[in-house]
């Protein structure tokens, strides 16, 4: 299974094994991981899952679609690394991505 890492905003890291197929927002929900909020449940309705993908995972996440892009409008402190972890799907080329989490939600 590939591993996520998560880390906080004060650098305490949350390593899950998560399954293909799912999303990094469901693997944290599951894991109670700190941070992620998902008020709308993964339906890409709200910010409250922004991460930032680490610079060395950005091409492996890829580019937000057109309606992350919008909701992304409603993130706390955007930059040019942030998504919506209910949009990044899971795959074995992932295995070792790296997500920060900001200080507060939307």
């Amino acid at each position: 299974m590939p591993k996520i890492t998560y880390i906080a905003f004060d650098g305490t890291p949350y390593v899950v094994e998560a399954r293909e197929g799912t999303t990094v927002m469901e693997n944290a929900i599951r894991n109670s991981v700190p941070g992620i909020e998902a008020e709308c449940g993964g339906a890409c309705a709200c910010a409250t899952c922004h991460v930032y993908v680490d610079e060395a995972w950005r091409a492996a996440t890829g580019e937000p679609e057109p309606m992350e892009e919008d909701m992304l409008d409603f993130a706390f402190d955007l930059r040019p690394n942030s998504r919506l972890s209910c949009q990044i799907r899971v795959s074995a080329a992932l295995d070792g991505l790296v997500v920060r989490i900001p200080e507060r939600q939307g």
